[in-house]
């Protein structure tokens, strides 16, 4: 029971590690969850982070219901709008993330997934914000980002149907990336977060946080910020280094600097 946290080579390896639960999530294992997003967002050596599921069957199927039935928080928890953040509830980490979904992906899977960057499945897995079927709605972003994600009418069947989406059709819609065998699917996603682990970890972050923020900002603004956010780059040690690098045709070495 755990959250699994591996980092090598700028890249975190978040795996939610419940498979006997379909790696549904109790109380418990969203506070690790929070304390692994936090630290991918704080460790300056993680520059990316790919998140999966272990077993075969399940990415994670969200909340596990029996724990949270009757539970509901008293008015002075609910105010605690900042505690036990998580990467879809509202933590902002301009680090990408990759997701690797494994199997069902559903209801606070389905949420997580819609606060990634990158997403790769595997042939049999599927997606559903399920939680009209069980008497609530999808929270934690559920409600907030699928429209911004999928055409209106699919993203409204989705909503309020609750009924699932099989990978072929997720990557027609453009809500994952593509689909891959499911013995390369790690692998897929572990090398997409290299690619990007490779280049100016400043500049990736940047790029992440401007494009974001565009959705709730007009263009005016947005572009004023494109321009402050580059003249800071400008003075960093990465910017220094991609342009000598490229000068003398070899591999540049970013530190984030």
């Amino acid at each position: 029971m755990s959250i699994d946290f591996d980092l090598q080579d700028g890249v975190a390896l978040v795996t939610i590690n419940r498979s006997e639960r379909m790696n549904a999530m109790d109380a418990e294992h969203y506070g690790l969850l929070s304390d692994a997003w936090i630290r991918v967002r704080d460790d300056r050596d993680v520059r990316v982070a790919v998140v999966t599921g272990t077993g075969e069957k399940s990415f994670t199927v969200g909340a596990d219901l029996k724990s949270f039935v009757g539970q509901a928080p008293d008015l002075a928890e609910f105010m605690l709008s900042q505690k036990g953040q998580l990467l879809n509830r509202g933590l902002e980490v301009w680090k990408p993330v990759v997701a690797a979904v494994n199997g069902y992906c559903l209801g606070g899977g389905m949420t997580l997934l819609l606060a990634t960057d990158l997403r790769f499945a595997a042939p049999h897995a599927s997606f559903a914000l399920s939680e009209v079927k069980r008497g609530v709605f999808p929270a934690n972003g559920g409600t907030q980002r699928i429209l911004q994600q999928l055409p209106y009418p699919v993203a409204m069947e989705l909503l309020l149907t609750g009924d699932p989406m099989d990978a072929e059709t997720a990557a027609r819609w453009g809500l994952i990336n593509r689909v891959v065998p499911a013995g390369e699917l790690l692998d897929t996603a572990m090398a997409a977060a290299r690619r990007i682990a490779s280049n100016a970890p400043l500049a990736v972050q940047s790029a992440k946080e401007l494009a974001v923020r565009s959705r709730d900002m007009d263009l005016p603004t947005g572009l004023r910020m494109e321009q402050a956010m580059l003249r800071l780059l400008q003075t960093s040690e990465d910017v220094q280094e991609g342009t000598q690098a490229f000068a003398e045709k070899r591999a540049p070495a970013f530190t984030g600097r």
